[in-house]
């Protein structure tokens, strides 16, 4: 497997060369801005160069290459496999309600192609998908032994529009998806948060699917509202800052993170980036900048026996831990390289949204986590 990772910025252009490596054994991931919907000239020529490789992305609310994180530029991997098999498939979604379908069928596409598939790294709009479904009709068409990886996309801390790629172009209303299969192809995960809970737990007593009405029966804007305090003006960036924890009943081990993606004054509601289904017990969290940086070393930390030398590693981590760690976030990207073997290349994007494996045999859509995923090639 050979490996390169470069950055592209309008001021300097790309910070190494790309290799001439265009190829069906190549992947290629780029992540940029929100922008390059609107002026995609720099992604296009990107694109461009590799023809006949199979390329992924997705728009950012901040791109990551080793161990910084810049705005405004395109971060890239170009990934050439000795003995990997590469597909692509990507789905229109347009409809929140379609997510399910949009997950299962593309799922279904990759396992039809290749039946002997080990993992599918997926990327998705950011607003116009619900994550939860999205993520069921993945694993329910690929069944528990391919393991699942990958974000939503995202849009700064604006929330108007994101982008994945189709066919080497940005657009909005899709869902897209790499699988990988062969022999000496290893893949590894990890997942971590540090998020501290506070307040009372409260039961949810009115929701459909992401949008939460009530809590305790009480409207859920309206209580959320009570803890913002002075920063309800800069709703629903601010409630970044004050996730929520969500426990299904049934399932204690399977806490999920669920972050605001927008609210509704008239029906006093919150629409989130997954589920919050009724009955589940909900608390509020916040911030503890130390446990977030030792969250995102755990991650990295539990991804697996990752080999020195070429590895890829590629995270994925929420836009709401960006805005809490402020001049701060490069910590929690050098913690994740620390706890990597020297030689791994790591490239990724802050998101709205994580899809990990926490519990085993399990994937689920994680907000306000930083999740680790990483791909190499056994001798």
């Amino acid at each position: 497997m050979e490996l390169c990772t470069s950055r592209w910025e309008s001021s300097t252009g790309w910070s190494r060369p790309l290799p001439a490596w265009d190829g069906p054994d190549t992947l290629v991931m780029a992540y940029g801005s929100s922008e390059l919907l609107t002026d995609p000239a720099p992604l296009l020529a990107l694109t461009a160069e590799y023809p006949g490789s199979h390329v992924l992305g997705c728009s950012t609310a901040g791109e990551i290459l080793a161990d910084s994180v810049t705005d405004e530029s395109i971060a890239v991997a170009i990934c050439r496999f000795a003995d990997t098999r590469v597909s692509l498939a990507c789905e229109p979604v347009a409809h929140p309600a379609e997510s399910y379908r949009a997950g299962a069928a593309l799922a279904g596409r990759l396992l039809a192609g290749e039946p002997e598939l080990k993992a599918i790294f997926v990327l998705s709009d950011g607003t116009g998908v619900n994550g939860s479904p999205l993520v069921a009709g993945m694993v329910d068409a690929a069944g528990p032994d391919v393991l699942i990886a990958g974000g939503l996309a995202g849009d700064g801390s604006r929330f108007e529009r994101t982008w994945v790629l189709v066919d080497g172009q940005p657009r909005s209303g899709y869902v897209t998806a790499v699988g990988l299969a062969g022999p000496r192809l290893r893949v590894g995960h990890g997942s971590g948060g540090g998020w501290d809970i506070f307040g009372p737990e409260r039961r949810v007593t009115r929701s459909a699917a992401n949008v939460l009405f009530e809590l305790d029966g009480q409207p859920a804007l309206a209580l959320y509202k009570k803890y913002l305090g002075d920063r309800v003006a800069g709703l629903p960036a601010t409630a970044l800052l004050f996730p929520l924890e969500v426990r299904a009943p049934g399932a204690a081990d399977r806490r999920l993170v669920r972050t605001i993606l927008n609210l509704d004054e008239e029906t006093q509601s919150l629409t989130f980036a997954g589920d919050v289904p009724e009955g589940s017990l909900a608390q509020l969290m916040r911030a503890n900048l130390d446990r977030l940086v030792d969250g995102a070393h755990a991650a990295a930390a539990d991804s697996g026996t990752v080999p020195e030398g070429a590895a890829l590693a590629v995270a994925v981590s929420c836009v709401g831990r960006r805005l809490i760690l402020g001049g701060r976030t490069e910590e929690e990207l050098e913690a994740v390289l620390g706890a990597l073997p020297a030689g791994v290349e790591m490239i990724g994007f802050y998101s709205y949204g994580e899809i990990a494996s926490i519990v085993a045999g399990t994937c689920d859509l994680h907000n306000e986590t930083m999740t680790i995923a990483t791909f190499w090639e056994a001798a």
